[in-house]
């Protein structure tokens, strides 16, 4: 019987050992999406507990804890002790059973801790203190977990409007890991949000433009995405909840715009019209800049408007939805491809059933770099044994997996960056487990390279980085 989270944990047979150890885990990280807050980064933040690390802003943690019973005060609770959450996260933890969230857990407690204890009651006041008096060193701070999981870059999601202080920072302080801020314009996208019209006069005010038409709109954010490329940046994200196909003309979009910013209620069709023409003009504003594109598509957020209205947004209340977006997938793309505007691009599926809708659409658009359009790795709800397996076999089936640019942490915390090493141990797992049965020839050579490009090599290739 194999032990739970050994050396050789997900890795099945001697060939996926072989390609883990010797390969996959020498390799550095390149984080191309992630969440963290860049202050963290400049200041190198000290972190006071293990709590405030682990716990703080988790929603995948809370939602487990919610799911178990656990009072809220104890998830999202401001005048709750560090103690009482982890101690209700511990209570959690034997729950998780069959959850990704347990084999996580796990791993990043020895990798940053060095613990192999399993969390439970019985441990959690033992692992409590040794984790913080670990975070007492200087090594355990932002930037030292940084170095120990060996990342070499990492790419933050950042508003139009941010001045990109904390970057800046950063590159000016000698940090030998580069941040890189990447440009998610959804606030401007978001038409029917209430606070729209406030969030355009803001941007105004940033860009230093009178912001009255869209066409105003558009050249303000123009002089955002000059500000993010001077400052580094050279990719863009975009959570959409599908694509749109909806025709429309420049007059249409004036005044539906016009609309908006008196707060004048929008149609549902306009909404859309408005949607495809912004993702358009930000996909050519990319496209002449030589960034490469995200789309993050098929999510329902903010399900539960009762906790929203309590905590606000991006605290575990959303989910996988279901939309019939290929064929407008298809027209976004082709139409940007026919303009000669279709930069290099990522598409992520939340809804895992159109893995394969995903997987055949990067074809029809490939060349001029290997792999110019990639499926984006199982995100979200899908970062896990069965998601990424998923994902990773209809690429293999339809595409190339050769040319995939691999994981991404896709979080808010500085424990995340194990899960590149268990998307690295199912990568390898496959790639053996074929050798085995006989369906892939045992080439070290082939094999080895494969396993170091899409763990590594192809992303830093990719992204024009360096």
């Amino acid at each position: 019987m194999k032990q739970f989270n050994d050396e050789n944990f997900l890795l099945d047979n001697e060939v996926a050992q072989d390609l883990f150890h010797n390969h996959a885990a020498k390799m550095p990280i390149i984080d191309y999406h992630c969440h963290l807050i860049p202050e963290m980064v400049a200041n190198d933040h000290k972190f006071k507990s293990i709590t405030e690390l682990w716990l703080g802003g988790d929603h995948y943690k809370w939602r487990a804890m919610r799911t178990n019973g656990v009072d809220e005060k104890y998830c999202t609770g401001k005048d709750t002790s560090d103690w009482k959450k982890f101690e209700k996260w511990a209570e959690t933890v034997p729950y998780t059973f069959r959850n990704p969230l347990y084999h996580w857990t796990h791993l990043e407690l020895k990798t940053a801790f060095g613990i192999t204890k399993l969390l439970s009651p019985k441990t959690a006041r033992e692992i409590y203190d040794e984790c913080n008096e670990k975070l007492k060193q200087p090594e355990y701070s932002a930037r030292g977990l940084m170095r120990r999981y060996n990342v070499e870059c990492v790419c933050t999601t950042d508003d139009p409007i941010d001045d990109l202080r904390y970057h800046k920072q950063t590159r000016e302080s000698g940090f030998e890991i580069k941040m890189i801020p990447a440009w998610r314009p959804d606030k401007a996208m978001n038409i029917e949000k209430p606070d729209f019209a406030e969030y355009v006069n803001k941007l105004g005010e940033v860009a230093g433009v009178t912001i009255t038409t869209f066409k105003d709109m558009v050249d303000a954010l123009q002089k955002r995405h000059d500000f993010f490329t001077a400052n580094g940046c050279k990719l863009s994200d975009h959570g959409i909840e599908e694509f749109y196909d909806e025709e429309y003309t420049d007059a249409q979009i004036e005044a539906i715009f016009a609309k908006a910013m008196s707060k004048k209620e929008l149609t549902a069709y306009e909404i859309r019209q408005y949607k495809n023409c912004f993702l358009t003009k930000m996909a050519e504003m990319d496209a002449d800049a030589d960034w490469t594109q995200q789309f993050h598509y098929g999510a329902i957020r903010d399900n539960n408007t009762k906790m929203y209205e309590q905590l606000g947004p991006d605290t575990g209340f959303d989910s996988i939805g279901e939309f019939n977006t290929a064929k407008a997938m298809s027209k976004f793309l082709n139409k940007l491809n026919m303009e000669g505007k279709l930069t290099r691009t990522i598409l992520y599926t939340l809804n895992p059933c159109a893995n394969e809708v995903i997987a055949t659409m990067l074809g029809n658009f490939q060349g001029g770099c290997p792999g110019k359009i990639q499926f984006g790795s199982g995100w979200w709800f899908n970062d896990q044994l069965d998601g990424m397996t998923r994902q990773m076999n209809a690429l293999s089936v339809l595409g190339l997996l050769s040319r995939f640019v691999g994981m991404l942490t896709d979080s808010r915390s500085f424990l995340s960056y194990p899960r590149h090493e268990y998307f690295r141990r199912l990568l390898c797992n496959i790639l053996g487990t074929d050798v085995e049965k006989g369906l892939l020839p045992n080439d070290h050579e082939i094999l080895s390279r494969m396993v170091e490009d899409i763990s590594y090599n192809n992303a830093r290739n990719y992204f024009k980085f360096y």
